[in-house]
């Protein structure tokens, strides 16, 4: 039978500690603290954990990292992996979350963000979503210039048929994310970009033009990825990959696809309740629509702006983003446009505008919307769903009860068929605006319909 290999003291973190002047446990308390602020809450570790250290356990992802950073704050100096005498090539924390100079850092960022995910890595699902992050992105992407050359000098030939796999995936994928959910599908994708595009940026050899196409290609993908940790409510996780997405999108130099993802990001912070934020990236989604020509864009930006209006309780403000968005929508020309924008159609952008008039308390104008979004494309399930719960808020607050909880159920059944985290939230917000009426008959009948989704 192999004896265990006995692990040697930590005399370097040992050191470290005694120079630090932490006790076992102030330093572990430390580490708890600090872990919450950067992202990572609800780590439990004590004065034991930090002695199983010294006595040479190594730490898991992201505790080394945290370590560096509280050693280096408490001693005034930079502090390496090495000086805490755990291994190097430790993932740094903030991985993702910066928008690179250089094209170079840039793919090294991505696919190690690639790698981190496929390997379940506890920081990046845990990770909270970082306002400061998703500026500095908006900025940079505003402000770099366009690359050099972006021929790739590797040993693999890459061509159009590659990139034409990518984009193929990413289209097979959108599909099944909007039929059943992002909890469906996304672990598949984020192996894809691992195992095949990956190798593509690393060690493709390729010319400009062709470096350009997969750049686009994999920044749609990435993109996808991001959004569908978006739906699972990964918020940080899906910031990091929005982040990255719009650095490929730099890279092949390509507006319309960097707007599309500016105005991503906005959505994400619609969402989380961040409105002022969402206000400055769907703005930035516009100066990349205009820069692209691209009305379609230019609506989806402007629509954006408006339900952060919305959000921030300005109705006035609200309603001059949404008249500049219906302008741009009827200037549009979608046989000039992108193939991926053609979900936003008349439809989309009623769902849009309801979600404004929901927000500001409008029933009547959310109601209207509601319904005609609901003349919708039947493959976005996830978005009928959603559309279904506006109606059905909407009507709530013109005081339609029983026409209301139909709506509602229709929203129910169809939640009890995606693995989508937002649209469990949506359910739970329809639950709690129902609740005030739980006495009258159309609101019980909905609960005995719906009893199997109260887990839900």
């Amino acid at each position: 039978m192999r004896r265990a290999m006995k692990r040697e003291p930590n005399a370097l973190l040992r050191q470290l500690i005694a120079e630090a002047g932490f006790s076992h446990k102030g330093l572990a308390r430390c580490l708890n603290d600090w872990g919450a602020t950067r992202g990572t809450p609800g780590l439990k570790y004590d004065h034991s954990s930090v002695l199983r250290w010294i006595g040479g356990q190594r730490p898991r992802d992201p505790v080394p990292g945290l370590l560096t950073e509280i050693f280096a704050m408490r001693l005034g100096r930079p502090v390496t992996a090495e000086d805490l005498g755990m291994p190097a090539g430790l993932t740094p924390l903030a991985l993702g979350q910066e928008f690179t100079h250089t094209w170079q850092e840039g793919i090294a960022t991505v696919t190690a963000l690639w790698r981190a995910d496929v390997e379940r890595r506890r920081f990046l699902i845990d990770s909270t979503f970082a306002i400061g992050a998703g500026s500095v992105g908006a900025v940079r992407w505003l402000t770099s210039p366009s690359e050099g050359h972006l021929g790739g000098t590797g040993s693999r030939r890459v061509g159009r048929a590659d990139v034409a796999a990518i984009r193929e995936v990413t289209r097979s994928f959108g599909e099944l994310d909007n039929r059943f959910g992002s909890g469906r599908v996304r672990s598949s994708v984020v192996r894809y970009l691992d195992t095949a595009v990956s190798p593509l940026l690393k060690d493709g050899l390729y010319d400009d033009d062709t470096g350009r196409q997969l750049a686009a290609a994999a920044a749609e993908l990435t993109r996808l990825a991001g959004w569908m940790a978006y739906d699972m409510e990964q918020h940080g996780l899906a910031q990091r990959y929005l982040i990255q997405a719009l650095r490929l999108a730099r890279g092949a130099d390509d507006h319309t696809l960097g707007g599309e993802i500016l105005a991503g990001m906005a959505h994400q912070a619609i969402y989380m309740g961040q409105s002022a934020h969402a206000l400055d990236l769907a703005r930035a989604a516009q100066q990349s629509a205009r820069r692209a020509g691209v009305h379609t864009l230019l609506a989806s930006a402007q629509v954006l702006e408006a339900h952060a209006h919305a959000g921030l309780g300005d109705a006035r403000a609200c309603g001059v983003s949404l008249h500049a968005a219906e302008q741009a929508f009827d200037a549009r020309r979608p046989s000039d446009e992108p193939a991926w924008l053609s979900y936003f159609d008349e439809a989309y952008l009623s769902a849009k505008f309801a979600h404004c008039f929901r927000d500001l308390g409008e029933g009547e104008r959310a109601v209207r919307q509601a319904r005609r979004s609901l003349d919708m494309d039947g493959r976005y399930v996830r978005g009928r769903m959603f559309n279904l719960s506006l109606l059905a808020a909407g009507l709530m607050q013109c005081g339609e009860l029983e026409e209301a909880c139909a709506a509602a159920g229709d929203a129910f059944a169809l939640a009890g068929e995606l693995q989508s985290a937002r649209s469990r939230s949506y359910v739970a917000d329809l639950r709690r605006r129902l609740e005030p009426y739980r006495s009258e008959r159309p609101v019980q009948l909905l609960r005995e319909r719906t009893r199997e989704l109260t887990a839900v």
